[in-house]
């Protein structure tokens, strides 16, 4: 199609646009995506037009059987959408008209395309959220399948990326489930603050007609109303802030990516990623690349910058409504956009690596990892916790001297730096008992581990 769409807003001009401003100004490209819920929020203002005299019962039936009509004939030819209006919102007016003459020039009767827009936008990332959760419960599935193909796994925990203590494999992958589950949380928080609705503010000053509001918002499933007509247009808060939780989204599975980057080295050799998310070099035969995981790690950076813009964007915006917002649909656009396949990518990698369960415990017991457990066997024997930590830390100098383990060290050199050390020091620092005395709520005990794992997959099942 190549027929132009008229815009809204002629009347005052006696000139045309200049072809590169109206190119710079046309957000139809991307505010397409808003079709549908701008349809669906055209409907219930029509029938609150009905409720206000606007429209008579049988105008209304016209009007809403039209925008119907227009949803199904974008179904049915997807380059019905396909053409050069200024945006969705002039394109949807204008072929209303186009079926049913001016009748539908009365639709826009008491709104504003600012609070028309917010309205869509609204409807859509409602919608949208859902989805994301979705996506992200799907990502938490695959940490729990991961975490029980692998239930007895040990690796070493780290912090500085220095070997630390060990934990076991499910206890890291329950690790990143909660964070996730963080996200859902938070998510859930941002659609109570999407789901208000702005319609009938106009412009910025609220409608002369009497339109029911309430009976609009209670049509289109929105929680309230907004309470300020300058506020409710101006308002992209909860795109800011959806955008804010995307980022942190990103953050997790950043930090996961970066975790399974290093594993995967054949310096770690703890895990094997499938052939599926990997590639190969076009020179070195040999290498296995981990493309899928640094692909999510540089995306974070990409949605951290649609959360800068938005914050940019808005920042200096006096009230009410500014053309500077048109930019906010495709920074939350490709936002949710760029979440989501990241989220699909994860759960791929997770669902198809594999943990070198021998490589991972052989390190989980070397580097003196149970140092720790030195120092808290001597608390134990009633020596003060600072004293225990010096002690243990000495032990270590020496093992490092002999070129030994603490669990390898004669039990003759041990009570020479410490006369409280007795042959059950060596039980104390095997692996087993080193994970097995994790046992508080949260910790990384074998029995509290299974009991963590079995919860999270009981709420996920309840889902």
């Amino acid at each position: 199609m190549t027929r132009d769409t008229p815009t809204l807003w002629g009347g005052r001009f006696t000139g045309k646009p200049d072809e590169a401003f109206a190119r710079f100004n046309r957000s139809f490209g991307f505010d397409v995506r808003l079709f549908e819920a701008d349809v669906e929020a055209s409907i219930a203002h029509a029938h609150g037009l009905r409720g206000a005299g606007v429209l008579t019962e049988e105008e209304t039936a016209r009007v809403t059987g039209a925008l119907r009509t227009l949803v199904q004939l974008a179904a049915e030819d997807p380059k019905y959408l396909d053409l050069e209006s200024e945006d969705v919102h002039s394109f949807i007016e204008s072929r209303l008209i186009e079926l049913v003459g001016d009748l539908g020039k009365k639709l826009h009767t008491g709104r504003s395309r600012n609070d028309q827009v917010a309205t869509a936008f609204r409807l859509w990332l409602r919608e949208e959220i859902d989805g994301l959760q979705t996506d992200v419960r799907s990502t938490q599935t695959a940490l729990l399948a991961a975490a029980e193909r692998y239930a007895k796994a040990v690796l070493p925990g780290y912090t500085h990326l220095q070997r630390a203590q060990p934990v076991m494999w499910a206890h890291w992958c329950l690790a990143y489930f909660e964070m996730l589950e963080r996200d859902v949380e938070r998510m859930a928080d941002v659609s109570k603050r999407v789901n208000i609705l702005p319609l009938g503010s106009a412009a910025l000053a609220g409608t002369s007609f009497n339109i029911d509001r309430e009976a609009v918002a209670r049509e289109l499933g929105f929680d309230g109303v907004t309470r300020n007509s300058l506020d409710a247009v101006s308002d992209r808060d909860f795109a800011v802030e959806f955008v804010g939780a995307c980022s942190l989204i990103m953050v997790h599975l950043s930090r996961l990516a970066e975790d399974l980057i290093i594993y995967a080295t054949t310096e770690f050799g703890f895990i094997q990623l499938s052939d599926a998310v990997s590639t190969g070099s076009s020179l070195m035969p040999q290498k296995k690349n981990p493309d899928a995981l640094e692909l999510i790690r540089g995306k974070a950076g990409r949605v951290f910058g649609h959360h800068a813009a938005l914050l940019a964007a808005m920042k200096g915006l006096p009230l009410a409504y500014n053309k500077d917002m048109q930019e906010d649909k495709e920074a939350v656009f490709d936002a949710l956009d760029t979440t989501r396949i990241c989220l699909e990518v994860a759960a791929i990698v997770l669902n198809n690596l594999s943990v070198n369960e021998a490589r991972t415990r052989e390190a989980a017991t070397n580097g003196y990892l149970n140092a720790t457990e030195l120092a808290d066997y001597l608390v134990k024997k009633g020596v003060p916790f600072r004293t225990a930590h010096d002690t243990a830390g000495r032990i270590v100098l020496a093992a490092i001297e002999m070129g030994r383990e603490l669990h390898e060290m004669p039990l003759a050199k041990l009570s020479a730096i410490s006369q409280d050390i007795g042959q059950d020091v060596f039980d104390a620092l095997s692996l087993e008992t080193t994970l097995n005395t994790k046992g508080q709520a949260g910790g990384t005990s074998p029995a509290r581990v299974a009991e963590a794992l079995k919860a999270a997959r009981e709420r996920m099942d309840g889902q």
